[in-house]
C-alpha cells in the first residue's frame, strides 16, 4: 500500500526549451518504465527534493515580481498557469486551483498560456505525481495517471499546486492537512489545506514577494 505522494521536484537543471510545449507527448521524455504501486511505494522524503521544492517557490516568486515591477499598477498578485497539458485532470486542476484562491488572498491562481509561470503535464512516470522547475520562474507540475487512480486525484493535485505556492511536504501529519499528501492513505479524500497552512501562504507571499519585488527594483 502506497503510504505517500511524490512530490519530487526532478532535477533544477531541467531545459527550458521543454517547458513551452503544450502536449504532455511532446514535452515530457518516456520514463524508463510505467508507474507501479510498487515503485511508488518505495518513494521516502528527501532533503533534496525539499530543496527542490523550495527552489520552485522562490523562482516563481521572481517571475511574479519581475512582471509586478513592469506593472506596479497592478491591483492582485497573480500566477498564471497552462494546464493544457495535462487534458485528462482538467476538472481537478480547475478544482485545485478554484480551492486555493477561496483559501488564500495574497496571492492567486489564473490560467492562460502567454507568460505562464508554470504549467501541469500529465503521463506516467515511476517517480508518480512531482513538481519540477528550471530555477528561472518555470517550471511544471506532472500527474501521473497510476496515482490518481489509487488516491484521490482533487487531493493530488491541490497537494502538488501547494508546492507553486511554497508550501514543503507534511507526511506525517493527518489527512487534515493537505501537504500530508499520501501519508494517511488512499482513503484520505481531503482536498482542502487547513488553518495554519492557509496562513503559511499568506505569509509566504507577503514577505516572499515584498523581498523579491525589492531585489528586483533594486537591480533596476
Amino acid at each position: 500500500m502506497n503510504k505517500r505522494y511524490l512530490s519530487v521536484a526532478a532535477v533544477l537543471g531541467l531545459a527550458v526549451a521543454g517547458l513551452g510545449a503544450t502536449s504532455a507527448t511532446a514535452s515530457t521524455p518516456a520514463p524508463a518504465k510505467a508507474s507501479t504501486a510498487a515503485s511508488i511505494a518505495q518513494y521516502q522524503g528527501s532533503a533534496a527534493e525539499a530543496k527542490a521544492n523550495k527552489a520552485f517557490f522562490e523562482a516563481v516568486v521572481k517571475a511574479v515580481a519581475e512582471k509586478r515591477a513592469a506593472n506596479p499598477g497592478a491591483k492582485s498578485v497573480t500566477v498564471t498557469y497552462d494546464a493544457s497539458g495535462a487534458p485528462t485532470f482538467a476538472q481537478q486542476i480547475a478544482s485545485s486551483t478554484s480551492i486555493w484562491n477561496g483559501a488564500v488572498s495574497n496571492v492567486k491562481l489564473q490560467e492562460g498560456s502567454s507568460g505562464a509561470s508554470f504549467e501541469y503535464r500529465e503521463g506516467d512516470d515511476p517517480r508518480g505525481s512531482y513538481a519540477s522547475t528550471d530555477g528561472h520562474g518555470n517550471g511544471y507540475v506532472f500527474l501521473d495517471y497510476k496515482q490518481n487512480q489509487e488516491y484521490d486525484s482533487t487531493r493530488v493535485t491541490a497537494h502538488e499546486t501547494g508546492h507553486v505556492l511554497g508550501l514543503p511536504d507534511t507526511y506525517d501529519g493527518p489527512c487534515t492537512q493537505l501537504m500530508s499528501g499520501g501519508g494517511p492513505g488512499p482513503s484520505c479524500t481531503n482536498s482542502q489545506p487547513d488553518e495554519t497552512e492557509r496562513g503559511q501562504v499568506e505569509q509566504l507571499w507577503a514577505n516572499g514577494l515584498a523581498k523579491a519585488l525589492h531585489k528586483v527594483n533594486a537591480a533596476r
